[in-house]
């Protein structure tokens, strides 16, 4: 790949192959792609045109472009949007595909996707999340979280994987853009394994505090309960990602620096240590929930407090027989 780039230009290895359909040109589709070949020649970040290649009707022609720019540039984005802009100018209809473009189509189709994606899952996320605590604070603190954990995550991959830094260190060939389904695959993922580590934490707070009432309370015990389970989860899964960084494909390499950091960031940061701050400033009003809200809502009882209020005269009775004995 890159011998090639050093004799031939960058866009070598990003050629474009266009489909000219003249099926519509009723006269000469000869000169009807002679002049689609030429205005693509004029068009900017085109090093270079083969004349057009008819099959045996002539309704169709392969005419193959070298950009100036490589495959990932965004020139060569730009120029692929120029080339599909000019069908139907002389009647002759030109279709982009190869390898390029059907990267440059794919990375468009996912990052389109992403806004619709992340609305999703965060929505059903916090719908869930409210119904498990019975909180409007708490799920809007977990989904703020996550924001931040991302934000970080996709921060890092920037500064080491587009940017160039530390890639000696990471064993990285070379920077280069950010892999368009690492978005979207990093998402799905951390969102996961941050509600795993949210709902740890936070279910136990909401045992102790529906007994005590106590916020500090209730957030020490949470802390102590389940932050081992929380630390214990999120080693394992940062050792597990960090192997990948180490591996031979790029690919892999830049999910494992985005997966192992993601954890790292929101296991220990977010939800070890600004989410329990955050809770502690808010007080009482971080279990707060509408009364019109909370008759809608289903009561899950994931706790079984409603089981152990059901039981305790039981168990209490059990007790002062034992005791009068």
């Amino acid at each position: 790949y890159d011998l090639l780039a050093d004799g031939f230009g960058e866009g070598f290895n990003g050629q474009l192959t266009i489909v000219a359909d003249a099926t519509s040109v009723t006269e000469n589709k000869v000169e009807a792609f002679t002049d689609a070949v030429k205005e693509i020649k004029e068009l900017d970040h085109v090093a270079s045109v083969t004349p057009a290649m008819p099959n045996k009707e002539g309704n169709f022609a392969i005419i193959t472009v070298v950009p100036e720019t490589g495959p990932n540039d965004v020139a060569t984005k730009d120029l692929v949007k120029e080339v599909r802009s000019l069908s139907d100018k002389n009647g002759v209809d030109l279709l982009v595909t190869g390898s390029t473009a059907v990267n440059i189509d794919i990375s468009d189709r996912l990052n389109d996707a992403i806004p619709v994606f992340a609305v999703l899952i965060v929505g059903f996320a916090f719908v869930l999340l409210t119904i498990v605590f019975r909180s409007l604070l708490v799920p809007l603190v977990a989904v703020a979280g996550f924001v931040l954990t991302m934000t970080a995550t996709l921060g890092i991959c920037v500064f080491v994987l587009q940017d160039g830094n530390l890639i000696d260190f990471f064993k990285i060939p070379e920077k280069g853009p950010i892999l368009a389904f690492l978005p979207i695959l990093s998402i799905g993922i951390l969102f996961g394994l941050a509600m795993d580590y949210q709902v740890f934490l936070v279910s136990r707070m909401r045992e102790e505090y529906v007994k005590t009432k106590n916020p500090v309370q209730a957030i020490q015990a949470g802390l102590k309960h389940s932050g081992p389970v929380v630390t214990a989860a999120g080693l394992i899964m940062i050792f597990v990602f960090a192997g990948f960084i180490f591996a031979g494909e790029a690919s892999i390499k830049a999910n494992g620096l985005a997966l192992s950091f993601g954890v790292l960031f929101d296991a220990f940061i977010v939800r070890m240590t600004l989410i329990p701050s955050v809770m502690k400033l808010m007080g009482n009003a971080a279990w707060y929930l509408p009364k019109w809200l909370d008759k809608i809502i289903p009561n899950v009882d994931i706790e079984g407090h409603q089981l152990t209020k059901e039981i305790q005269p039981e168990i209490d009775y059990e007790q002062k027989k034992q005791i009068s004995m």
